[in-house]
């Protein structure tokens, strides 16, 4: 074709009144081969007994390019000597574009020319990655979130000149075109560069190549043997054989070595029995370069010291050029391993590095971690990827021109990269760099063995920093002060905070937590260089103001605090060190709306102090020692929501009126004015005075003398409830109930000075400020992680011996206990493992590092903690249980409602209208749904329930199945609506990317939503209703929950047609969880509703309860009471026992408990029983996060499979679980138990077989641990072996027979004399007879008699006899 276009311009070029002749040809022929080419490439599939030349490998890849262009591109990184190009195809989404975020992969092959396996097989990965992308979830991962090179060839002149069938490669094409070895021509780390550029085209296009893309890991294919060879490949000494030549990071290419290896069918035995040395073995099918033999100037020691790449060799058949039909078996071979090494490209730590004051991405930046002396380097936008082992380290990122960041205690886990990101500050000169390393003293004496006070995978030497960067310290400009002394009125306030999350975007990040009264928002400013997440490590600290809306030197003296940090970060150091080291929190105003109302020059008034609804908000928060009977306020609400959120250490609460620094306890149980004294008292004052003697007149103790001359305060501190009792105050309320340390600063006499006065409240207080800050900074701080995997251990106590109050880790396992200097002993425990302690010594200026590693309390069948590894799993179980934990942990339950928000519109829909949207969702999403009619109401209307599931017509008993209902009063309609939103949320989210959480949920869940048990009665209720039985009942006037078995007064009633469709559907369904939605109140119950004086589980249903309430906004803080109904007053957490909100028999959760063995709550979604349509986005928002912390938790607790030796699933087995509580086995013998955290004892109990049992240890944040039972035949009879009572019975029946033989010997020699006695007994035989028939008859009659006999239990009685 080529020489046809050349023929065809030369005739042009002659005869150019041929043009218009031809044109029309030359396009028509164009046309039918652009037509063509296509198509014929669609037709062309893989035959995978060929090997491609030259030209068909190009036209293959091209053909491949043009088939899937938005996932692959084909171009070339040079030539060959001969001219050939050497491509790459690109796979990755939107393949033309550099996309940040996204690792680089390569693999090269064919780099010697006659070890050809390696080329095909990278054209067969090529194709399967395009072929499979959107039907493969594992191949859509990997190609969505990893941009994949593929070279398959990068010696094509060699190819041509090798031979199909010479395995040893006698024939040549090895080398290149030029003779040099390709894997010998790269510059050497001990001998340089020895090859010149021009004889070795091919390895200068590839260091190109490597130099601008910045690889992060790579697979170099080679042929001649089968092992996985990892660096280096060569040693100073050159010794030939024999000599380990270990890199920095041996012990990750070791791994990643291994996952190749492992994965391969004939490398991971060690033995390739190669005919050329059939006694070659490798241990694990893997080496170390040299150790196997000498090679300088490799490919894979380039790549890692030069490249930023870690690259590892993979030799894959022993024939180095095997004949074509081998191909399909050496792909087959390889296919999985090729992509388990690919997606460990996503191991280790990844994230960006930014300037602090530009937010610009730092290309170049050194990535330097403790103890590993090898660094890598940011790409250009500031991304980098480093793989790392599970562990924990200290990463540090150094670039010329700023100052440097330590992160330290950093957690990789196994699995997805840790994400880490640095702000890097710039110096004023560029030309200094000051090197700035986290320092912490020796670590303390720990006395058990799996404890450390260091990171565990630290190193006593300094990070290797490169030498430009080691120079002098900076040159640091003036300070800037605050500018803007002003009273800032709430719009005034509001742009100021939007004025500086503007500018400074990289440090700052401005959110608000809720609303006021008035429907202000409550700002808060983060300021950080990582503003936005919480980092591994980092403590969080906050300032609060303004509580009292006349109390306004606070809120002015925050906002001149956020100037001041803006304005002085990367240039001062003061304020770069607690920038980087401190996630800052500060919310200038927590009540606006009083704010609003109040006057300047209030000295000492109250207009204003209160909220809008004219409550004090700090005495608004529940308190340990009295009831606060008053509503708690939207204010108030948020602040704990966000205390729920955050893992707070250290917190000021600014006020006015005085001049000192108060401290817990604000209030005591007798309500006096006395010393309170808190378990941290002396931290309290050590944090108080820090801040106070920055504050002359402060620490004076006179302070407001003109206006309370009596007051006097020692060192500017006081005890609050010294002072004066406050209940309900938001300091106890942070210490009692958080992690978070707080006192309450009184900053000003005068309540509302005026606007000139504020620059000298600056000065007075500015270092206070700042010192406050660095208090955070103190005591002990660590890493609480699990020794098996070194992943975090969440929700682990604190706790210090003689000090009564404990702390619990953040949701990576990192903590931060506040002290005083001194020794202490300091223990971990956390639930499933056993605690450990040590001892640490604290002094004044900094934190000690103290982590922990504990031990898992992990048990076998037979009670004994086993020396290796936990059961392993496959990949869609680790994918779920990562699943589970993300969304159990800090905010990802709150992400995951904030991404998958969907449009609605609200409305109480008729029964007609609820059965046509249940239709419709099943229309519109067939594969996932499936509506099953229950039964009918007393007037016909059906009982739906929708199923939703990834298989929703097959049965998956391995699934745990969740029941969802609603309606079941009529009057109470805001859950029917509630499902029908959550259905349509969870539908509408199916399947939106790969890495749907939905999408993995409903896939790995069996979900059925009853929305409406009452459809008659919702017809009956009447709108805006809050408090009306109307529609309460069914048409026959029945309470349906009072309706279920279990009620003695309706033992000889028939069951109303709604509960017995309700009864049938819980009874055929092994449900593991049920959530019932009703309304009226506004608290969450638990079995039972019948009174009992005992509840088996009671911890169990408690907890469940507790997680929704948990989940909700309001339910949780426990102010519950509604003046319409019975509930009144606080319900601590939103969790009662059902029985104790309102007692009654008959109840669908009593019946679910009692026969369907099935755990249901109750949630009462609000007070107003039918309150406006307009409410249901507001209800729709409140319990969207709850609903679906229940699809969460179905999968925790302990499920796990009952089997006998031989495999076979044992159905009907009893599970009993702590000695009470008991669950049976299902179809496959699979089991489930939801049970509260903590440790419990599993048994198994089957008819014919020996009693199993099993400790199992369940965790809150963890999806439920898997139980194997393997029973043995019970080989005892009467709890004797079976052995000794067969052979018992045998000697036992012998006997028998000797003396019945003995007998008859006796009874033959009497035989005359016995005649005698048979006449006598025939004579009377008729006498004999009457006496057995009158004998029988008496007998039959007395069976008669008891047939018609009155029992006194009923079919009811005896179902609840028989329950579980």
């Amino acid at each position: 074709m080529l020489q046809f276009f050349e023929n065809f311009s030369s005739a042009f070029k002659l005869r150019g009144s041929l043009f218009v002749f031809l044109l029309p040809l030359v396009v028509f022929l164009g046309d039918a081969r652009i037509q063509r080419a296509p198509i014929s490439g669609d037709e062309i599939s893989e035959t995978y007994n060929k090997y491609y030349n030259y030209n068909e490998l190009t036209e293959r890849l091209q053909q491949l390019a043009r088939r899937y262009p938005s996932i692959a591109n084909l171009s070339s990184v040079g030539q060959s000597v001969e001219g050939r190009e050497l491509w790459v195809m690109r796979v990755t989404v939107d393949p033309d574009k550099d996309t940040p975020g996204k690792p680089k992969f390569k693999y090269v092959g064919n780099m010697h020319g006659d070890e050809t396996v390696s080329r095909q097989v990278l054209v067969y990965l090529v194709e399967y990655l395009l072929a499979q992308y959107g039907e493969d979830p594992r191949v859509t991962a990997l190609v969505n979130t990893t941009d994949i090179y593929i070279m398959p060839s990068m010696n094509p002149d060699g190819f041509e000149r090798s031979k199909e069938g010479d395995c040893p490669g006698d024939n040549g094409g090895r080398n290149n075109a030029r003779h040099k070895d390709l894997n010998r021509s790269f510059p050497d780390q001990y001998d340089g560069t020895t090859e010149d550029a021009d004889s070795v085209p091919e390895v200068m296009a590839v260091i190109r190549w490597i130099q601008e893309k910045k690889f992060v890991l790579s697979g170099n294919l080679h042929g001649g043997t089968v092992v996985a060879s990892y660096p280096f490949d060569d040693s100073a000494k050159h010794q030939r054989q024999g000599f380990y030549s270990q890199s920095a990071d041996d012990a990750l290419f070791r791994y990643l070595a291994l996952v190749y290896s492992q994965n391969h069918p004939v490398m991971k035995t060690g033995k390739p029995n190669c005919p050329e040395d059939t006694s070659e073995t490798f241990e694990d099918g893997i080496t170390n370069g040299a150790h196997w033999y000498d090679v300088p100037g490799g490919m894979q020691d380039y790549n890692y010291i030069h490249g930023n790449c870690l690259e590892i060799t993979m030799e894959l058949s022993c024939c180095k050029h095997p004949h074509s039909n081998e191909l399909r078996k050496e792909w087959d071979l390889n296919r999985e391993s090729l992509l388990a090494y690919m997606e460990k490209v996503h191991i280790g730590v990844r994230g960006f590095v930014r300037d602090a004051i530009s937010g610009a991405p730092l290309s170049s930046v050194s990535i330097v971690v403790a103890g590993i002396r090898h660094n890598l380097t940011t790409a250009k936008y500031g991304d980098y990827y480093r793989l790392l082992l599970p562990g924990t380290y200290n990463i540090t990122a150094v670039a010329a021109g700023h100052l440097s960041k330590t992160i330290r205690n950093v957690q990789v886990i196994e699995g997805e990269a840790t994400e880490l990101n640095f702000t890097l500050a710039p110096l004023v000169d560029k030309s200094v760099m000051n090197v700035s390393v986290d320092t912490t003293s020796m670590p303390a004496r720990a006395h058990q063995q799996n404890t450390t006070v260091k990171p565990s995978i630290s190193s006593p030497t300094e990070p290797v920093l490169p030498e430009e960067n080691k120079s002098h310290a900076p040159v640091h400009p003036p300070v800037h002060q605050p500018q803007e002394f002003r009273h800032h009125n709430y719009a005034d306030m509001e742009l100021f905070l939007r004025k500086y999350s503007s500018e400074f975007p990289s440090i700052t990040h401005l959110h608000s937590i809720g609303r006021s009264v008035e429907n202000r928002e409550l700002f808060v400013m983060v300021i950080s260089d990582n503003p936005s997440v919480h980092e591994h490590g980092e403590p969080e600290f906050k300032y609060v103001g303004n509580m009292h809306g006349n109390e306004v030197v606070g809120r002015e003296l925050l906002l001149n605090l956020i100037e001041y940090l803006c304005l002085n970060y990367g240039t001062d150091p003061e304020v770069t060190e607690l920038v980087n080291n401190t996630r800052i929190h500060i919310m200038p105003s927590m009540n606006p709306d009083g704010y609003e109302v109040a006057r300047e020059g209030d000295v000492q008034g109250y207009k204003g102090r209160n909220n809008s609804n004219n409550f004090d908000l700090n005495r608004n928060f529940p308190d340990q020692f009295v009831n606060i009977t008053e509503p708690r306020q939207p204010e108030t609400i948020a602040v704990m929501n966000w205390l729920k959120m955050v893992p707070f250490v250290l917190s000021a609460n600014l006020h006015g009126g005085s001049l000192v620094v108060n401290y817990p306890f604000d209030d005591d149980t007798d309500g006096n004015s006395h010393y309170s004294k808190s378990p941290d008292d002396a931290v309290f004052q050590q944090v108080s005075r820090a801040y106070s003697q920055e504050n002359p007149l402060m620490h004076e103790g006179h302070p407001c003398k003109d206006l309370y001359s009596e007051d006097f305060f020692q060192d500017g501190i006081t005890n609050g409830a010294q002072w004066y009792s406050v209940p309900g105050g938001m300091q106890d309320w942070n210490y009692v109930n958080t992690n978070c340390f707080e006192v309450t600063i009184e900053l000003s006499c005068i309540k509302y000075p005026m606007a000139r006065e504020l620059p000298q409240y600056w000065e007075q207080n500015h270092r206070g400020l700042l010192q406050f800050i660095h208090q955070v900074h103190t005591g002990v701080k660590g890493t609480v992680s699990d020794i098996g995997d070194g992943s975090g251990i969440p929700n682990a106590t604190i706790s210090v011996e003689g000090i009564k109050h404990n702390v619990t880790t953040a949701h990576a396992g990192d903590y931060w206990r506040l002290l005083v200097p001194g020794t202490y002993s300091v223990t971990a425990s956390a639930h499933g493992y056993k605690p450990v302690t040590i001892l640490a010594t604290v002094s004044k200026d900094r934190a000690e590092i103290v982590d922990f590693r504990l031990t898992r309390l992990y048990q076998d069948g037979n009670g004994q903690t086993p020396s290796g590894p936990y059961p392993t799993q496959n990949p869609s179980e680790k994918e779920l249980q990562s699943l589970i934990k993300e969304l159990s942990l800090g905010q990802g339950l709150e992400q995951l409602v904030s991404s998958s928000a969907t449009d609605s519109s609200f409305r109480y829909r008729s029964s007609r209208d609820l059965s046509a949207f249940l239709r419709g969702l099943t229309l519109n999403f067939p594969k996932i749904t499936f509506l099953h009619s229950l039964g009918q109401s007393v007037e016909f209307r059906t009982i739906w329930a929708l199923e939703i599931s990834n298989k929703p017509t097959e049965a998956e008993p391995s699934e745990p199945k969740i029941r969802f209902v609603a309606g079941i009063h009529g009057n109470a309609p805001v859950g029917t609506e509630m499902l029908l939103e959550f259905a349509a949320f969870l539908c509408i989210n199916y399947g939106k990317n790969p890495a749907n959480h939905i999408t993995k949920l409903i896939n790995s869940t069996r979900i059925l939503i009853v929305p409406s048990v009452n459809p008659d009665g919702r017809e009956q209720a009447v709108e805006k209703q809050c408090t009306s039985a109307q529609g309460k009942t069914n048409a026959n006037g029945k309470d349906l929950d009072t309706d279920f078995f279990g009620n003695a007064s309706q033992r000889v009633v028939e069951p109303q047609p709604e509960t017995k469709s309700m009864m049938n559907f819980i009874m055929n369904n092994k449900f593991t969880l049920s959530v019932a939605l009703d309304g009226g109140s506004l608290v969450v119950t638990y079995p039972y509703d019948k009174p009992v004086q005992t509840v088996e589980n009671e911890g169990t249903l408690k907890y469940l309860a507790s997680v929704y309430a948990s989940n909700h906004p309001k339910m949780h803080l426990g102010d519950t009471a509604c003046s319409n109904n019975v509930q009144m007053g606080s319900v601590p957490d939103g969790v009662m026992r059902a029985a104790e909100r309102q007692s009654h028999m008959g109840s669908m959760k009593d019946f679910s408990m009692d026969f369907g063995n099935c755990p249901e709550i109750t949630v009462y979604t609000g007070c107003c029983l039918f309150p406006p349509a307009d409410q249901l986005a507001t209800l729709w928002a409140e319990n969207k996060k709850a609903l679906l912390s229940m699809l969460v938790e179905v999968h925790k607790g302990v499920r796990g499979v009952v089997r006998d030796k031989k495999g076979k699933p044992i159905v009907g087995a009893i599970i009993v679980i702590n000695g009470g509580m008991r669950v049976y086995s299902t179809e496959g013998g699979y089991f489930h138990a939801l049970l509260a955290p903590g440790s419990h004892n599993v048994e198994a109990v089957a008819d014919g077989y020996q009693q199993k049992h099993q400790k199992a240890v369940v965790s809150s944040y963890e999806a439920a641990r898997f139980i194997l039972f393997e029973f043995d035949v019970d080989n005892t009879i009467f709890g004797l072996e079976r052995e000794f009572v067969v052979a018992s019975a045998a000697a036992s029946m012998t006997a028998l027979v000797v003396t019945a033989f003995i007998i008859w010997c006796v009874c033959a020699a009497k035989s005359s004399r016995q005649k005698d006695g048979f006449h006598r007994l025939r004579q009377h035989r008729e006498d004999y007879d009457d006496e057995i028939r009158l004998a029988s008859m008496g007998s039959k009659k007395s069976l008669l008699a008891n047939e018609f006999q009155d029992e006194s239990e009923s079919d009811e009685e005896t179902l609840y006899a028989n329950k579980i």
